[in-house]
């Protein structure tokens, strides 16, 4: 079965939830209609702050009830990451809103220490992958893509989703190891950044793109706050898994 991804790719209001719900609003509406999937960016709801305090949310909340209503009405599933806290902790947390008005979740594992997101954060120690309408889905928070171990598709999902927010000056990495994770994991593999400058004068020129296992690029939003979509065929993974199939000779490993 087929299915179809739509990428949502925006600038970001700082640390504002009410104005980038409004806002991605706007770009929900104009979203490819009917679609499966529709992913948003890390932190959609505030840009990449560390103001945990001022800023988490817990997951019976406005920001987590946004997103189910969206996937309600879409009948779609919705992904993208904000601030949960929990108890005395707080997470990067992307959260995974069915239309049925069930949700899973994924902690970032990797928690960015050139911005300091670990001394803010609680890394997370599970990965998160689920089938929804007949595809598995492995999805994963932006510095996760730098490290493959942590990526490896040991579970043969179809689809890997990184929501971000990845800086401009270190865009070619980006785009590099999108196609990078695609490749060595013979999997489709969508990324999602946001675009604008944050609040610490830190630029981000977007390049929201859908990858084949191939590393061949399908759909880009380059640098433009919009929504592009595009549908993926399950019998041509298939086929090229079965014809080049790699990953009968990977190796085997823990993760501690």
């Amino acid at each position: 079965m087929d299915i179809s991804v739509t990428l949502l790719q925006n600038d970001l209001v700082w640390e504002d939830i009410p104005a980038n719900l409004a806002a991605f609003d706007a770009l929900m509406a104009a979203a490819n209609d009917p679609t499966d999937i529709i992913v948003l960016p890390e932190m959609f709801t505030t840009g990449f702050s560390n103001n945990t305090a001022s800023l988490a949310v817990e997951m019976e909340s406005a920001p987590v009830e946004w997103m189910l209503q969206h996937a309600r009405n879409k009948k779609a599933l919705i992904m993208g990451s904000m601030i949960i806290q929990e108890g005395h902790q707080y997470y990067n947390r992307l959260i995974a809103a069915f239309p049925e008005g069930n949700i899973l979740t994924y902690n970032k594992r990797h928690l960015f220490s050139l911005m300091n997101e670990n001394d803010y954060y609680t890394a997370g120690d599970q990965q998160l992958v689920f089938e929804f309408r007949g595809w598995k889905i492995f999805p994963l928070i932006c510095y996760d893509l730098r490290f493959p171990v942590w990526c490896r598709n040991t579970e043969m999902a179809d689809l890997m989703v990184f929501v971000a927010n990845w800086p401009e000056k270190r865009h070619f990495h980006w785009t590099t190891l999108l196609k990078a994770r695609a490749i060595e994991n013979q999997c489709y593999v969508a990324g999602v950044n946001r675009i604008g400058k944050d609040n610490n004068g830190i630029p981000h020129n977007g390049e929201s793109g859908l990858y084949d296992f191939w590393g061949k690029e399908l759909i880009s939003a380059k640098d433009l706050l919009t929504t592009v979509s595009t549908t993926l065929s399950k019998s041509a993974l298939n086929e090229h898994r079965e014809r080049f199939a790699f990953w009968k000779d990977s190796d085997t490993f823990e993760i501690k």
